[in-house]
């Protein structure tokens, strides 16, 4: 069974920085792309930065160059590294994974439990 656990929310203070790890564990193939996504209060969820391999990425245009996402292939490891907060980026941010699973070798999408970031003086 694949699963995506997340760690690194909290509270932090306009202008502060934050780092989330999102690790997959379980009987994994391989992880064809991974991403994170955010969904404030009343909103839809939206995605904000995804990566394909080591060096392919995409941004949400209000996080380009305040957030990072990148990925530690041997661990199974993506991160987001959130610079320059500002209040709306408060939301609970989920990881996102699109996974080969080793047995039945089909390929699916799978979400972390979500992180709760908030931005805040």
């Amino acid at each position: 069974q694949v699963q995506l656990v997340e760690s690194g929310g909290g509270l932090v203070q306009p202008g502060g920085s934050l780092r989330l790890s999102c690790t997959v564990s379980g009987s994994i193939f391989s992880i064809n792309a991974m991403g994170w996504y955010r969904q404030a209060p009343g909103k839809q969820r939206e995605l904000v930065a995804g990566i394909r391999g080591r060096e392919s990425t995409n941004y949400e245009d209000s996080v380009k160059g305040r957030f990072t996402i990148s990925r530690d292939i041997a661990k199974d490891t993506v991160y987001l590294q959130m610079n320059s907060l500002k209040p709306e980026d408060t939301a609970v941010y989920y990881c996102n994974a699109a996974i080969t699973d080793l047995i039945r070798k089909t390929t699916s999408t799978y979400w972390g439990q979500g992180t709760q970031v908030t931005v805040s003086s």
